[in-house]
Order: C-alpha cells, then structure tokens, then sequence
C-alpha cells in the first residue's frame, strides 16, 4: 500500500509511472457481465440477501467444481463471502479458538498472519526453500502441533502451485495432526500449462477460500466464496449473519453473471501467459535470475539479494529513478523478505514491455554486491 501511495504521488507529479505493484486485473468485469446487472438493477432494488449468499450463486459456484475439477458438489456447502478476506475471517472464527496456532509458509499473503493475529491466533511462519518452489510440505507439520495449516495455490506472492500429489500428502498429514486444512484458491483460473488442483479433488475436510476478484477480475466488488464441510455450515450462517448480514448483492448478481463469460475470461489469462513469458525471458537477463517460475496467478517473486539487502530502499530506488513501482518482499516474508521483490504483470503486455526496458535501464551497469549469496 506504501508503494501504491508514492506510485500515486509520483504520477500526481506529472510522471508516468508503469504499475508492476498491484495485485489486481487491470481489467474490470466482463461488460456482458455488467450489462446483465444493469438491467437487474432496473428492475428493482437489491436489498440484503440471506447470509449464505444467493441461491442460484451458490448452485452455480457448485456447478463450477463440476466443470472445472470433476467434483460433485452440494450447493449447501458454498457460503457466498464479502471478498475471499471475509471468507477467511469467518473460518479462522469458526475453526479456532484463542491461543490455536496455525502454521504458513514464508513467503505468503502478509494478511494471513495479521487476520490470526487480530483473532487472538498464533500464526506459526515456516520456512519454504527453492528446491520445493516455496510451498510447504507434510514435514513442515509434524513438529510444529498445529491447529491448522493454510496453503495457496497459484500462491502470492510467487505464483507456484502444489501437485495433486503434493496437496494430498498435505491432507493426509493434516488428517494425521488432527490440523484443519485451509486452501486458498483464488487465483484458480489463473494457471500456464497445468491447471490448478482444488483441495476437494484429495479431500472433503479442507476448507476452500475462492474469490471472484482475480479470474473474474471483479476486484473492487469483493464477491468471494468459501466451501466448508457440511457440520460447519450452520455455525459458518450464525458468524456470517453478525459479522456482515450478507455480502453485496449488486456484486452477487455481477458473480453470478460473470460465470458465464468464459471467452472475455480467458482473453485475459492469454494476456497474462504473454506477459509471463516476457518477463521470464527478460528478468534473467536483467539481472533478476533467481526466481521459482510461477505456475499461475500474475506475479514474480525475484530474488534480489545479488544487487540490495534493503527491499524497501531497492523498490524506493526503482521507482524513483525508472518510474516503475514494485512491491519490496518484506510483507510477504518478514524474515527474509529484504532481499526479495514481488513483480505483477496484471496489466496490459505493452505496459509490462515497457516495466521491462525500464528495469532493464536502471539495472544497466550495477555491480553485484560481494556478499550477495
């Protein structure tokens, strides 16, 4: 948010400022999509829906798991959220009680530990290394006594992703701990050369986060999605009921609609693979070689330390002197997170080209430094 900030001064200035920050579609939701919604909204007022969200939204997000995984799906275990952020909040409430410790690998979304942190939660930060592209593993659970344990795939900030295999052994020994399992999903969609696999392809007690902001590229709508277990459900209705009465149901509608807009979708995830590729060709030369290749979602996450042990200065750095902003790691890993950035390329491919020569230029002649591995 810091960098989002001084990119925004910075083009307030008159400077023209090449956005590699945001995590966020530059896209918005698909016109047809909005269209549909407009003449919803023609036909009356939307007032509150139930808490669990729109029936037919909750069947349709049902139906995905169908299409998109081969999973049979009771709609009565979707729960429609205010954002994947609501969807989180409701789970931690509903799973653990004060005190419980829920384990994450470093690097991950910064909110994880600052939504656990707000509930009275321990989050529990583990180291993840190259060699198993930043994911965690079922011996990162065994010593640790976890409550729980969240993963993501595509994962932010890297963008890797775990196997069918590597998400069922994950399951597996959380069965074991007896440690809830939480697999966010929202970059689902989002994926080059192998698809995603959901957490409910291995097994029936994970708890699912989905959204409608990344694929469906309805950020600033916050529409997102959770499927629970079916004992949970009613305990799930009660927190949501007092937490947010429902989410909103302009963007419920917008959701339910944007589902059925595959070819604007996909025109965008093309979009992203083009950039993908072109930074993957361009950052090793650059001087950034030190990368997990992403499987999907729209980020890089570079390792940096060859050229600054200071993130924050180096993205400061970047951006004054290049007009590029790029978010420094150390929300992302605390401990390590100095020596790392986190690239997006959710934007159009001629402005992420042209991030690319930028870099490229302010890169042009620096020095590595002597301590750098």
């Amino acid at each position: 948010m810091d960098v989002m900030e001084a990119a925004r001064i910075a083009e307030a200035a008159g400077r023209n400022v090449v956005h590699m920050e945001v995590g966020q579609p530059g896209t918005g939701a698909p016109k047809a999509a909005l269209d549909r919604l407009a003449a919803d909204m023609a036909g009356g007022p939307l007032g509150y829906t139930v808490a669990l969200g729109l029936p037919e939204l909750r069947a349709r997000i049902a139906r995905h798991y169908g299409e998109w995984y081969g999973v049979d799906l009771d709609p009565a275990r979707v729960v429609v959220t205010a954002g994947a952020s609501g969807a989180f909040l409701l789970a931690f409430t509903a799973l653990f009680d004060t005190g419980a410790r829920v384990g994450l690998g470093l690097p991950c979304y910064p909110s994880y530990r600052h939504i656990l942190k707000a509930l009275g939660l321990h989050a529990v930060p583990f180291r993840t290394s190259m060699a198993a592209r930043l994911q965690p593993g079922p011996s990162d659970i065994a010593d640790r006594a976890l409550d729980g344990l969240i993963v993501a795939g595509p994962s932010n900030p890297a963008g890797t992703m775990l196997t069918r295999d590597a998400l069922a052994a994950l399951a597996d020994a959380s069965a074991e701990h007896d440690s809830a399992l939480i697999s966010d999903e929202i970059y689902h969609g989002i994926d080059y050369g192998s698809r995603a696999v959901s957490a409910l392809e291995v097994t029936d007690d994970a708890w699912v986060i989905g959204s409608f902001s990344k694929y469906f590229s309805m950020t600033g709508w916050r529409v997102g999605w959770m499927v629970v277990p079916p004992h949970a459900v009613r305990q799930v209705e009660r927190l949501a009921q007092n937490m947010f009465i429902c989410p909103s149901h302009a963007g419920q509608r917008l959701a339910l609609h944007a589902m059925e807009c595959e070819v604007d979708l996909q025109a965008n995830v093309a979009t992203y693979a083009a950039n993908r590729d072109l930074l993957m060709e361009a950052l090793p030369r650059i001087g950034f070689d030190r990368i997990a290749p992403p499987d999907g979602a729209f980020y890089i996450y570079a390792d940096i330390g060859r050229w600054s042990h200071d993130s924050r200065a180096f993205a400061d750095e970047i951006l004054r002197e290049a007009d590029v902003a790029v978010t420094p790691g150390l929300d992302f890993d605390p401990e390590e997170g100095h020596r790392w950035i986190r690239l997006s390329y959710a934007r159009g491919t001629e402005e992420i080209a042209e991030g690319a020569r930028r870099l490229e230029r302010f890169m042009a002649g620096r020095t590595p430094r002597g301590d750098a591995r």
